[in-house]
């Protein structure tokens, strides 16, 4: 696979769900693509300093007793009729609970995807689509009210934690965190109670 995201926007009323399915069949490659905005996003290959920081982060989740944390599993987030808003597959994430009958009821309904309401808290850590996790996916976690959003900003070299998401209309891609905590890349990154400030060193690693 390109080193690129590959992105096409949709034009159509077939199921966001069925289109990534179909896009998934037809790939020579296993991908996970995922839909946000309107637009399908296969995203890179990740390199080793992105998973070997992400598996890092979640570590230090799981150190002082976070036990659901977890990496792999794809969320929906649905629109007030609905319908699918996006689909999105975060490096990893604190899940509100494990899942219970309901929701491996709704993954069976909805090929593969859990409800993102699972969902506690997510991070991204931006390759080269970095675009997508500062831009589309921000909004689309906000208007799905996850509370907190931690972004990792290789491109920037900047980490975020975001807090107190906002709807203020109809429209989720006018969706944003009202705070935004910001620290450099190697500082740590204080978050909200009960999580604890993370080390983000390990993104400046250079022999991992």
């Amino acid at each position: 696979m390109s080193a690129e995201p590959i992105m096409e926007t949709v034009m159509t009323q077939v199921d966001p769900i069925d289109l990534l399915s179909a896009i998934e069949e037809a790939s020579p490659m296993p991908i996970r693509p995922e839909y946000v905005e309107g637009t399908v996003i296969v995203p890179p290959y990740p390199d080793d300093n992105h998973n070997h920081g992400a598996y890092e982060l979640s570590y230090q989740f799981r150190a002082v007793g976070f036990r659901l944390v977890g990496m792999g599993n794809g969320f929906r987030v649905a629109h007030k009729d609905g319908s699918t808003m996006s689909l999105l597959s975060p490096d990893f994430y604190v899940r509100r609970r494990r899942a219970s009958e309901l929701d491996e009821s709704y993954r069976k309904a909805h090929k593969g995807w859990y409800p993102a309401d699972m969902l506690a808290l997510v991070c991204e850590v931006t390759s080269t689509n970095h675009w997508a996790d500062t831009g589309p996916k921000l909004r689309t976690y906000a208007a799905a009210g996850i509370p907190v959003y931690v972004l990792i900003d290789r491109h920037a070299g900047t980490a975020h934690c975001y807090t107190d998401p906002v709807v203020p209309g109809e429209d989720p891609t006018e969706a944003y965190y009202d705070t935004d905590t910001k620290v450099d890349l190697g500082d740590a990154l204080p978050l909200p109670a009960p999580y604890p400030t993370l080390d983000t060193a390990p993104f400046l690693e250079a022999d991992i």
